[in-house]
């Protein structure tokens, strides 16, 4: 590999790190701070993709007032999905999450005239219009990368998305640090304590998860405009997993600790492609996808018999659960 298709490899690597690092900001969100066990968060995220583009595509208002509805749309499903769910014991809740997200992408795959079936966005009104989200996205790029100078499309989408991704780990890391968020933590650790003192212990749950899925839905713009075209096979419930992953090797509970869960399981799920010694050079490009999986999950489970805590975690905050 050359340099340059190597430098454009590990931009475009940082990129989808980005995106994940928004995404499982959610998660941690969500589990880190509240406790939830949401096992269907891609679903959000695909709620904020596909809301976007239907709108941009059907009612031609436009790449941003789609994107804003999607991140509104994502946070009202986690309202709708936490309403009738949240009063659940918390693996009741997760099974119910892993339901949702795999209703939601089979209302995707089957909902032809609506999202474009299991065709995906190319199929969403016809060829010529499943772009016009994307192109919105491409003369934002051009505008921007002539003003800053940059004229690779991954290094300007790399800056944009970090950019954004730095800015809600800020708010998200002012927030928890909130009355508010302190309440979160206390929920986490004992809900029955909390409530005794006269907290909401439903209203805040359910706020969590909407901040959650909103985050998620934000990822979901970011993917769309990033792979231009997408279907439902995007919306697998590994990439929920995915985010979990991330989190706990980062460290529960701890807000910058996602960012750098992200980037080491970038690096580890990209990079097993340049492994070209033995035994990875017996491999064909197909048997060594399943090896990313492989070696992460020995990451994972070296991190709970070693350093449960994560990278980044406390084991004596972990001790208080």
């Amino acid at each position: 590999m050359s340099a340059v298709t190597s430098g454009e490899f590990w931009a475009f690597v940082a990129v989808v790190a980005g995106i994940y690092t928004i995404f499982a900001l959610g998660v941690q969100v969500q589990f880190g701070f509240s406790g939830l066990l949401n096992f269907g968060h891609v679903a959000f995220m695909a709620i904020g993709a596909y809301t976007m583009a239907i709108v941009t595509v059907k009612t031609g208002l436009g790449m941003w007032v789609g994107a804003l509805l999607g991140v509104l749309a994502a946070a009202a499903a986690g309202v709708l999905l936490g309403l009738p769910t949240l009063r659940l014991r918390s693996d009741y809740f997760a099974i119910v999450t892993i339901a949702f997200g795999e209703i939601v992408r089979y209302v995707a795959t089957n909902e032809d005239g609506l999202t474009g079936g299991s065709q995906g966005t190319i199929n969403l009104a016809g060829s010529g219009e499943a772009t016009q989200y994307n192109g919105s996205w491409e003369r934002f790029q051009s505008w921007l990368g002539g003003a800053l100078q940059i004229g690779s499309k991954d290094v300007l989408m790399l800056l944009v998305v970090w950019s954004a991704a730095i800015a809600l780990l800020y708010a998200c890391a002012a927030l928890v640090r909130t009355p508010w968020g302190r309440v979160l933590k206390s929920i986490r650790e004992d809900e029955d304590a909390a409530a005794s003192l006269g907290k909401n212990v439903f209203v805040y749950k359910l706020q969590s998860l909407a901040l959650g899925a909103a985050l998620a839905g934000v990822a979901g713009c970011f993917y769309a405009w990033q792979f231009s075209f997408f279907s439902p096979a995007d919306f697998q419930p590994l990439l929920t997993f995915f985010a979990w992953m991330i989190v706990i090797l980062g460290g529960v509970g701890r807000i910058w600790a996602v960012p750098i869960g992200s980037v080491v399981f970038g690096v580890i799920f990209a990079g097993t492609r340049f492994f070209d010694f033995a035994p990875f050079s017996y491999l064909d490009s197909a048997e060594r996808a399943y090896v990313r999986l492989i070696l992460i999950g020995l990451v994972m489970i070296g991190l709970v018999l070693f350093r449960p805590q994560g990278l980044l975690g406390r084991r004596e905050e972990m001790l208080l659960e």
